[in-house]
């Protein structure tokens, strides 16, 4: 019921490690591993690696500089990974960093976290895939922007469908997608490696103005490359429906990462042996134009189909995992009232799923440009995994006899250079994105009167 309290302290299961799932929690565990771990290579792999390269070099205009960016992205990822992959399997939970805050501090700090994730990260990341979709189709059919508009919200209530009728139709459908993605990226790099008009030189030729390149240039050029690995977490939101999270979690995390980054890599040489770092800096649509540097015309248009079949896989997968933070929340009582229901036959979170539609259909009205979007999501990331990353140490402390079917590797001092490492690119948002850092913190900001709402009535009707 919407205003039901915890009734399961985790106190009570901690040394045994038993499912203390929210006691109103009624979905089922359908997951397995390969869902777990292609949702997370869903999830990541998107418009980002087609996109955002351009952004990465007009920061870095050094091959060198250019590709370590990815890899620290990479690094960056994998060390909240180990952090989450202990917390999900701590906490198997539906909700993700809203469990771990509200477990390790208190009911506000989740729900904060929580509010943010899901009205910026993910309905946000929903909305500018859709928007991408909406381009990526009038590319090809040339419609106007009114058109695009419409396809972009077509597309968001397709995708909700095909996960409010069941999360093994939404894993199947994001498992072709996904298998199809990652074929087609390599075979892309290998075909361009072997056959296409590039140059090994644009590897490691880098131009005169590459020399003054800054500590505070790399942490811009952090938050493009961070957007790309948006989703390395996403099985830990659905460890709820995951089957033997204690072992699949953490997998699906590591497994799922090291796939992504190995293919960003891959990709990111690929573009500079198709053309000079200079042709690359603030390049939108790096991928066509590197496709047709190496093929020519047809190969530009190739591109372009397979950035739209990526992006529409990403969304798929993000719209299954967003509404488990808004569900997770309605279970204690604070969010919207029904949206704690789960389908009777569907077995889904359907109510959920509708509101996370309505945000993102409502965020794409306001979308003006992609790179805005971009740091306004990518800020309140590094907010809300920082967050999780300080409920480790917490937990740690307050819990040291919690059942632990993973341990984080590197603990303390892995984290701890997370944390470090994550404030930095903050700090440099904040002074080189001012305004779309402060917007993502004014959503943050009315997690307070919403709290106060949702809790009193929640205590009103327990």
């Amino acid at each position: 019921m919407p205003g039901t309290s915890r009734s399961t302290s985790p106190k009570s299961s901690a040394a045994s490690g038993a499912d203390d799932r929210h006691p109103d929690d009624r979905l089922v565990r359908e997951l397995s591993s390969t869902d777990a771990t292609m949702l997370v290579v869903s999830s990541v792999i998107g418009v980002g690696i087609f996109l955002t390269p351009g952004a990465v070099a007009e920061h870095l205009p050094h091959p060198g500089a250019f590709l370590a960016a990815w890899i620290v992205g990479g690094l960056l990822s994998l060390a909240g990974a180990l952090a989450n992959a202990e917390l999900g399997a701590m906490y198997p939970h539906a909700g993700g960093d809203y469990v771990y805050l509200r477990e390790a501090y208190h009911r506000f700090a989740g729900f904060t976290v929580g509010w943010l994730s899901f009205f910026v990260i993910y309905a946000g990341t929903v909305a500018t895939l859709a928007v991408g979709v909406g381009e990526g189709v009038g590319a090809f059919l040339a419609v106007g922007d009114t058109e695009k508009l419409l396809i972009a919200i077509a597309t968001i209530v397709a995708c909700s469908w095909v996960n409010y009728a069941g999360v093994r139709s939404g894993a199947r459908f994001n498992n072709v997608t996904a298998y199809v993605k990652l074929f087609a990226l390599v075979a892309f790099a290998v075909v361009g490696f072997l056959a296409g008009d590039g140059a090994l030189e644009h590897l490691t030729r880098a131009p005169r103005e590459a020399e003054g390149l800054s500590l505070g240039a790399f942490g811009l050029a952090l938050s493009p490359v961070l957007f790309s690995y948006l989703g390395w977490n996403a099985s830990v939101y659905v460890a709820s429906e995951i089957r033997d999270p204690g072992r699949n979690v953490p997998r699906s995390l590591f497994a799922g990462l090291f796939l992504c980054t190995t293919i960003y890599l891959l990709i990111n040489a690929l573009y500079l042996y198709a053309l000079p770092i200079d042709a690359l800096r603030n390049e939108v649509r790096v991928g066509e134009v590197s496709a047709r540097a190496l093929f020519g015309g047809v190969g530009g248009g190739v591109v372009a189909a397979l950035v739209l079949a990526s992006v529409v896989g990403c969304l798929n997968a993000t719209i299954l995992v967003g509404p488990r933070i808004a569900y997770a929340m309605a279970l204690d009582g604070l969010f919207f009232r029904g949206v704690d229901r789960v389908h009777a036959t569907n077995r889904t979170p359907h109510i959920a799923i509708v509101a996370q539609a309505i945000a993102a259909i409502g965020l794409i009205v306001v979308l003006r440009r992609f790179p805005s979007v971009l740091d306004y999501t990518t800020f309140a990331i590094v907010l809300a995994t920082m967050a999780d990353t300080t409920a480790l140490y917490v937990l740690r402390r307050r819990q040291p006899h919690r059942h632990r079917p993973y341990r984080a590797w590197g603990y303390p001092l892995v984290p701890a250079l997370y944390l470090i490492a994550n404030g930095g690119i903050a700090v440099a948002m904040l002074i080189g994105r001012p305004l779309e850092c402060i917007s993502a913190l004014l959503v943050a900001a009315t997690a307070i009167p919403a709290y106060v709402i949702l809790s009193r009535r929640g205590q009103r009707s327990g």
